[in-house]
């Protein structure tokens, strides 16, 4: 209960200070959503209008959607060049938290992103796709769209753990390598005669709230941020963060 309550406090905290940066944080943010959101409606829109099993809105979900778990501020832009969490995890480490809270910290920061920027990036996409929208209702729609947050909270278990424990060059080559997995991946589905846009549509379709491939995934996607956040304090506790 104390990690849960010191990680609320530190939250409070980053929201009360610099309003201005939070200002400039949420408007990059929604820009940032409507490019992203703007690309991926496209290509929804031409496959539930052309229904080719294209690779393209497959890479797009694999590869996009966990990236909803970020706060798109100038600190996350440059992290890769300014090493900025690093150097945030020194200055931590240096007061009377323990890592668990930092890192309950972060895990709840990632679930606010999934709730406000998912709302975004997919109410902006079903907006734009409308040869989704006439084949999708708002419920499956919903469904559909909690069914990838579910799978970006189990990626995003694992850039945590890229997050914490390596530099800010390494972070990105790293993030580099899973966006590439990501597109491996998704040649596979198509190589295979499968398509992962249509099938979770399907399910969402047929299945509704009750879709067993929705729960399937936020089952997952929660294990994935706790097993990998064991994994980081257990590793965090050895890194040398000067």
């Amino acid at each position: 209960m104390q990690i849960w309550k010191d990680s609320w406090f530190m939250i409070r905290g980053d929201l009360r200070g610099g309003k201005i940066r939070l200002i400039l944080t949420a408007l990059f943010t929604i820009v940032f959503m409507f490019y992203l959101a703007g690309l991926t409606g496209l290509f929804f829109n031409e496959a539930a209008q052309t229904h080719q099993r294209s690779v393209l809105p497959d890479y797009f979900l694999l590869a996009i959607v966990p990236f909803l778990g970020f706060a798109y501020s100038r600190r996350t832009m440059k992290y890769w060049s300014a090493d900025s969490y690093t150097k945030m995890l020194a200055y931590l480490r240096s007061l009377p938290i323990p890592l668990s809270a930092v890192l309950c910290k972060r895990k709840l920061q990632s679930v606010m992103c999934f709730a406000l920027n998912g709302v975004l990036f997919f109410g902006l996409v079903y907006a734009l796709a409308g040869h989704l929208r006439a084949s999708l209702s708002p419920l499956g729609y919903v469904v559909f769209s909690i069914t990838w947050i579910g799978y970006g909270l189990a990626v995003m278990g694992l850039y945590i753990f890229f997050e914490f424990l390596y530099s800010g060059k390494a972070y990105f080559w790293l993030l580099l390598l899973t966006m590439l997995i990501s597109f491996g991946g998704a040649m596979l589905v198509k190589l295979s005669g499968g398509n992962l846009l249509f099938y979770s549509l399907a399910c969402s379709k047929e299945w509704g709230l009750l879709s067993p491939l929705m729960w399937g995934t936020l089952l997952g996607g929660t294990v994935s941020v706790q097993l990998f956040s064991r994994w980081t304090i257990h590793r965090l506790k050895r890194r040398d963060l000067v």
